[in-house]
């Protein structure tokens, strides 16, 4: 039979600053819908499901290599993705259209 694997209390670090890893969830957000959900999104990106969820609902710290292949699947760059240009603001969430605002 196997031991319980038992959580010492280890807290799991991310490499990104606060910002980077709040425009990670978003992003991830915003490929939930393109992609049709979490499962597609898993499949895509090579996580599990749950892995995505816990860090896009806060639980786990986005990570490095997650934004990595965030921006590979989207075809943006990681710098978009880390700034926040990644989904644009105001991009809907199903067709990624930004309304121009009209002009004054």
């Amino acid at each position: 039979m196997k031991a319980k694997r038992e959580n010492k209390g280890t807290k799991r670090v991310s490499d990104l600053t606060a910002d980077e890893a709040t425009h990670v969830r978003t992003a991830l957000k915003f490929l939930r819908t393109r992609c049709g959900g979490w499962d597609g999104v898993a499949a895509a990106l090579g996580f599990a499901r749950n892995s995505l969820t816990d860090t896009a609902g806060g639980r786990l710290p986005a990570s490095a290599s997650m934004a990595i292949r965030i921006a590979r699947l989207a075809g943006v760059k990681i710098d978009d993705v880390l700034a926040g240009n990644f989904p644009a603001p105001g991009a809907c969430a199903y067709c990624g259209h930004v309304q121009e605002l009209p002009a004054s």
